[in-house]
């Protein structure tokens, strides 16, 4: 980490800026799911015991820069209250006098959530009088929210041109520590495992991962793009046959480079999704014309898993098939089972694939848990992320 970290900063009466992820599902009012508030709390508690006078801002959605109460922050604040056994003081908007009023009256270890920073349509366009009525609040700046790192937004980067010091929180600094790690300097073997939809989402992560990997694992739909570029019958799989040159392409850099990109061999197959008809699990080289695959079948979770066992390190990013239906969710929760049964450095990103890994119950087993599904996708493809070029350098 080059760049200034939390622990840096001379935090004792000070008001400090830290932008939070609290991106975070609420139902009738209620957060429905507070992972990403808990995954604040190290920083948030640390700014408490330093006597920081604390401002979090976060967006929710979203709310088409216009206030909107479906895209209310003020459930988090309730919920924040409850997690850190202390009040939090809600504000109505994010800028404004009124707002820094209520800034410049906090008291040493006091904390103010701001309003949904997206009610403005400034934020996104990091428009310069907004990044300044946001650091006019506060004294220092520390963004902790990786999830948002990859925006070029007024409060994960903008402001940051208008504080004296802008450092990175806990959470953004352990992303960076392990992402930066697996990509710079893994322990060898070093295996990638790549699932969902799409090779054209993946592109970039398969192109720089080449230079450091030694096993590329590929499944979910994006795997039949590969299949079909080699000449296997797919079925009615989903497949971007725009994109079989560039599947050649990638697969004859990594044979130039000698990393082994893995495909399925067998996979598990339906005439139809919804409802669910003529399931059976089938060779790749045997599908049929009516049939598309759903999910990596037994022998590909096996020689999968072999891979996966001889690894000191492993980064996982998206779904081996359609795992959120039953039918279709052994291969994803198989790959999660054996990712957290080595002793290795294991690495999980994406939206989908963290899902897999709670809903296999094994998340404790990981020794990272990515929080940005879109910032760990950019950073594994070697781009810089924004909000981490804007902090300030040590």
């Amino acid at each position: 980490m080059k760049k200034l970290t939390i622990k840096d900063l001379d935090l004792q009466g000070k008001k400090l800026f830290i932008r939070v992820d609290f991106n975070v599902p609420i139902e009738n009012g209620k957060v429905s799911d507070d992972t990403r508030i808990q995954a604040s709390l190290p920083t948030i508690n640390y700014a408490i015991g330093q006597g920081a006078r604390v401002i979090l801002a976060s967006h929710l959605g979203r709310p088409k820069g216009g206030p909107n109460p479906k895209y209310s922050l003020k459930p988090v604040a309730d919920r924040l209250a409850e997690l850190l056994g202390q009040p939090v003081k809600f504000a109505t908007d994010c800028v404004g006098t009124e707002i820094e009023a209520e800034a410049a009256q906090l008291g040493n270890g006091e904390v103010l959530l701001l309003e949904n920073v997206r009610f403005h349509a400034a934020e996104e366009k990091n428009e310069e009088n907004f990044s300044r009525q946001l650091a006019a609040l506060c004294d220092l700046y520390v963004n902790d929210a990786f999830g948002s790192a990859h925006r070029a937004h007024s409060s994960t980067a903008g402001i940051t041109q208008f504080v004296s010091q802008a450092a990175s929180g806990f959470l953004m600094e352990k992303e960076l520590e392990y992402l930066g790690k697996a990509l710079y300097n893994p322990d060898h073997p070093f295996v990638v495992i790549l699932g969902g939809a799409k090779v054209s989402d993946k592109i970039e992560v398969i192109e720089n991962l080449l230079k450091s990997a030694d096993v590329l694992l590929i499944g979910g739909a994006m795997a039949y793009t590969f299949l079909k570029a080699q000449g296997l019958p797919i079925g009615k799989s989903l497949v971007e046959n725009d994109k079989l040159d560039l599947a050649k392409q990638l697969m004859e850099k990594a044979r130039a480079r000698k990393v082994r990109l893995e495909l399925p061999i067998d996979h598990v197959v339906a005439t139809q999704l919804e409802p669910v008809e003529g399931i059976r699990t089938v060779k790749i080289s045997e599908t049929a014309e009516n049939e598309a695959g759903y999910d990596i079948g037994p022998e590909t979770v096996e020689k999968y898993r072999k891979e996966i066992g001889e690894a000191k390190t492993v980064v996982w990013n998206g779904p081996m098939g359609i795992f959120e239906n039953s039918n279709f969710a052994h291969g994803t929760m198989e790959v999660a089972r054996a990712v957290a049964s080595i002793d290795a450095t294991t690495v999980v990103g994406g939206g989908d694939s963290v899902a897999a890994v709670n809903q296999a119950g094994v998340s404790d087993k990981i020794s990272h848990v990515s929080t940005g599904g879109g910032a760990s996708l950019e950073f594994l493809s070697g781009l810089e992320l924004p909000g981490v070029k804007a902090l300030t350098d040590k």
